[in-house]
């Protein structure tokens, strides 16, 4: 029961002035070793105080790099930003409307001896969008039962009309490089799912359309659980609530039940103590089977001294381990969970439990565990909790000397621009003094309410590195420019946001790509991938990439011209009218010679014309052709 009132006011009354005549005077004396135990808490509770190292780099904003020494790099730039690629596979590669690519997601593979960097996409049925199947009940019980194959991309070639270069594509299944085969491309265990499903009838299943005509199969694998009785019919009819189970003719001896085939639901299921990432993603052994492979985490939010942060789905929690990793077989739904970190005390205790469902990690395949990647979830709940707690001194802490801030990025151009966080990203890449590029998730961060870039983090993925965070922290004294900025810098060329400007009045829409920061050399490349759609279709092609690297841009119609020019700025031979430098507080950089404005600018007309005729628009595009005549005329 409270005390009165009038009891506790003496008390309160002296407690305040204690704080105001010997706490606030000694504050940061008397709180030093409660804020330094509450620094050293939250970096162990978030695992930032394992496997992490923090650099400081030499970088310059106008350094040099051997382009023919980062080739691994340069050639696994990622050109195709998933959102773009995955409204283009929609409308090349669906097949029919009942196909669905719910999610699209990066991955690095060998293919010809070279570590590749792709996209990949499984191709899963979704009954909703075939309204006349849903009306009878056998259509999606016994013949629409699984989606099948994936879409698999280069992310870094195109083909010459601006569209994705497909490595897997099609159905039945065609796989155009020798490195990769598909033996079993059938999808009964995905993201996309309905149930239960019935396999093993008398009813043939549908596989994959053939031109007018519907390809069956008969299933073959361990899934789900014999439903042949008498017994097992009547619990499943009672447990779905359907009389059908028990009345339909098409079950036969060897036929078997499908249910919870919904990966995340499926693991939930299993193992409800885990906190699973909302993201699968699938991978194709080396068996040519795909296989789904999801992250998992312990949390708490009862660690002592720590911070809180909000995580979906779960709430408020003050420690976060990648604890395991588990698989789902995309035609069996065989679910097999790894401990991936055996130093967390919370998936310690439930192997104690569950010896037989948490498996070592040294147990999965060497074909998935070379897949394993660092999950993007618990990588970003790093990052924000480092961009605080990267300061370890309790006085800096204490005034919040050094806070950072996630880059952010400008989205629109003009009007419609506006600024968000980046996200973390995959790439290849060379860390600074490595030798051998690898798959890395990378994310960079900004001084507090600046956009210069002052570290990046890196989260290693490839073989014994996996699960290692590489923190470089760069020079306070040299300015490196950030996301925003380049952004910002794109905007306002006067070239660039002309084409912008254009391709958004013609019927069309201009997406642009997440711009990438590569650390190459001493300094950072940056890339941004322009695409552009028709509004009445949204199939996103390729149009033109922007490199940067200090006080340079370059705008060109293809990756492969823009290298060349990155290779002709590092051996200092670059012509001036590529150069488009940054206005600096002295005063603006001298113009390009006239001849190579006037080239640049007939260029542009002959472009635009070329749009405007293939378009239609026989009135515009001669206007763009009077144009190019009155320049010469100059």
């Amino acid at each position: 029961r409270r005390p009165p009132r009038s009891t506790l006011f003496p008390y309160t009354t002296l407690f305040r002035s204690v704080r105001a005549v010997y706490v606030r005077p000694n504050e940061i004396s008397l709180e030093r070793p409660y804020i330094q135990q509450h620094i050293e808490a939250t970096r162990s509770a978030f695992g930032l105080d394992q496997r992490v190292t923090e650099k400081e780099v030499v970088t310059k904003l106008d350094g040099h790099f051997d382009p023919a020494k980062n080739q691994a790099l340069l050639q696994n730039v990622r050109l195709w930003d998933w959102h773009a690629f995955h409204d283009t596979v929609t409308q090349i590669q669906a097949l029919r409307p009942y196909y669905t690519f719910n999610d699209t997601d990066v991955d690095r593979y060998m293919i010809d001896g070279q570590l590749r960097q792709v996209l990949l996409t499984p191709r899963e049925l979704d009954i909703r969008q075939l309204p006349a199947a849903q009306s009878r009940w056998i259509n999606p019980h016994f013949i629409y039962t699984h989606g099948y194959g994936l879409v698999m991309a280069e992310a870094n070639r195109i083909t010459a009309d601006g569209l994705p270069l497909l490595f897997i594509q099609d159905a039945p299944a065609v796989v155009k490089t020798n490195s990769l085969k598909l033996t079993r491309p059938e999808i009964y265990y995905g993201e996309v799912t309905h149930e239960p499903i019935f396999v093993r009838t008398a009813q043939p299943e549908f596989n994959y359309p053939s031109g007018a005509d519907n390809v069956f199969a008969r299933y073959d694998g361990t899934g789900g659980f014999p439903v042949s009785s008498l017994p097992m019919r009547i619990a499943a009819a009672v447990s779905e609530g359907d009389p059908n189970i028990l009345l339909t003719s098409y079950l036969t001896p060897e036929s078997r039940m499908m249910i919870r085939r919904n990966v995340l639901d499926r693991l939930r299921t299993l193992a409800a103590f885990i906190t699973w990432e909302h993201d699968p993603y699938l991978v194709v052994t080396q068996a040519g089977r795909l296989v789904w492979t999801v992250d998992g985490y312990t949390t708490s939010n009862s660690h002592p001294y720590s911070r809180s942060v909000a995580l979906e789905d779960v709430g408020a929690v003050n420690y976060m381990r990648n604890a395991v990793k588990a698989t789902v077989d995309a035609y069996d739904g065989e679910v097999r969970i790894y401990i991936f970190d055996p130093t967390d005390p919370i998936i310690r205790a439930y192997q104690h439990l569950f010896p037989k469902l948490l498996l070592p990690f040294s147990e999965m395949p060497a074909d998935l565990k070379a897949h394993a990647r660092y999950p993007e979830t618990f990588f970003a709940i790093q990052a924000e909790v480092y961009r605080t707690y990267h300061m370890r001194d309790p006085q800096a802490f204490y005034n919040k000397e050094d806070l950072w801030d996630i880059s952010r990025t400008v989205r629109g151009q003009g009007g419609d621009a506006h600024p968000e966080a980046v996200s973390p990203t995959y790439i290849v890449a060379n860390l600074p003094g490595e030798d051998r590029a690898e798959f890395l998730l990378i994310t960079s961060f900004t001084p507090r309410n600046k956009d210069n870039m002052i570290g990046l983090m890196v989260a290693r993925c490839d073989g014994a590195h996996l699960g290692e965070l590489v923190v470089l922290q760069l020079s306070k004294q040299e300015l490196i420019f950030g996301t925003m900025q380049i952004g910002a810098r794109i905007n306002q060329d006067q070239t660039i946001s002309k084409d912008l400007t254009l391709w958004n009045q013609q019927g069309s829409q201009v997406l642009r790509g997440q711009t990438l920061v590569l650390p190459v050399g001493n300094t950072f490349l940056y890339v941004e991938p322009l695409y552009i759609q028709a509004s009445e279709a949204r199939m996103p092609q390729l149009k033109k990439v922007v490199l940067a690297i200090g006080n340079t841009l370059i705008y060109r119609d293809t990756y492969e011209q823009a290298l060349s020019d990155l290779d002709a700025l590092m051996q200092g031979g670059l012509p001036e009218a590529v150069k488009q430098p940054v206005t600096s507080a002295a005063g603006a950089t001298p113009s390009a010679p006239p001849t190579d404005h006037l080239r640049e600018s007939v260029r542009n007309h002959l472009a635009r014309a070329r749009e405007l005729l293939a378009q239609g628009k026989w009135a515009e595009a001669g206007k763009e052709l009077d144009a190019i005549e009155a320049e010469v005329r100059k």
